[in-house]
């Protein structure tokens, strides 16, 4: 007697078919199991735990307040030099941890992308929306210095909020879809090829040195600002700086362009990711 029980193949499907939103909202609950599981990882068995989250960034800022600040006479465009550093760590960290946590997402979950079928996109979405978490904390604290130096600090520059804060919303998933993107690319090329686990480092260090995050962009010669406009991040920086403290060289133009500019990395990394995913898992 023949044996007639089925046997059902499970295999992601390759380019823009294979993105199944369907199967992401399906699995949301592995979403956000995950956004917690890579949220208590990252800082288990540390003694200060999330303070961390608000230590680095700060070590940073005043290493970047001695050094670019005191020593180099760096402008920060009348600003405190702790508020100017560390309102462009902070939303440039935010893009960091997306794409340099993206980048390894492969070989860091090589075990259970061998195992178990689901939607592999989970994982860095994952990784973006944990972001968010340190992000948060970083925005809470960084209200605190602009309220010390804001009313209790007296200081000859003024300062302030503007509407710009508006923009919050759509600028917080430009730069997820930014880190998301150029994860998803580098993402690939480092199950295939180990050598850009040290790229990413590399690449994302050289990023932040062409961001303005310890100059402002109106530093830069006016024969060379256009081409400092080409980093998507410019924008963004000089934006988050403008909403926050009214000081920054907002442009709408250049504020869609890193829209345009995001949407197709992401748009792209996405296809890429999904169309070398079946091969890649034989790469780990």
């Amino acid at each position: 007697m023949e044996d007639s029980q089925k046997v059902t193949v499970l295999k992601p499907s390759a380019g823009w078919a294979g993105i199944d939103f369907a199967g992401i909202w399906q699995y949301r609950d592995l979403l956000l199991l995950l956004v917690r599981r890579d949220f208590l990882a990252q800082y288990k068995q540390t003694i200060l735990g999330p303070a961390w989250f608000v230590l680095q960034p700060l070590f940073l800022t005043i290493v970047f307040t001695l050094i670019f600040g005191n020593f180099a006479q760096i402008p920060t465009e009348g600003l405190p030099p702790l508020l100017f550093y560390n309102s462009g760590l902070i939303i440039w960290s935010y893009f960091s941890s997306c794409f340099t946590g993206n980048a390894s997402v492969f070989t860091s979950n090589a075990g259970i992308y061998q195992k178990v079928y689901y939607p592999r996109l989970i994982n860095p979405l994952a990784n973006c929306t944990s972001a968010l978490f340190g992000f948060s904390i970083q925005i809470v604290f960084f209200l605190g210095y602009f309220c010390i130096y804001k009313f209790l600090i007296p200081t000859e520059e003024f300062f302030s909020m503007t509407w710009a804060m508006l923009l919050l919303p759509a600028l917080i998933p430009l730069v997820a879809s930014l880190g998301l993107g150029m994860g998803l690319w580098m993402s690939v090329l480092t199950a295939k090829y180990r050598d850009f686990n040290q790229i990413t480092g590399f690449l994302a260090q050289a990023l932040m040195y062409a961001t303005p995050i310890i100059y402002p962009l109106s530093e830069i010669p006016e024969k060379y600002r256009f081409w400092a406009s080409l980093n998507p991040m410019a924008p963004v920086v000089e934006t988050f700086r403008f909403a926050l403290l009214g000081k920054g060289s907002f442009s709408t133009s250049h504020f869609i362009y890193s829209g345009i500019v995001a949407l197709c990395i992401l748009l792209s990394g996405m296809y890429f990711f999904k169309r070398t995913e079946r091969r890649v898992v034989d790469y780990l």
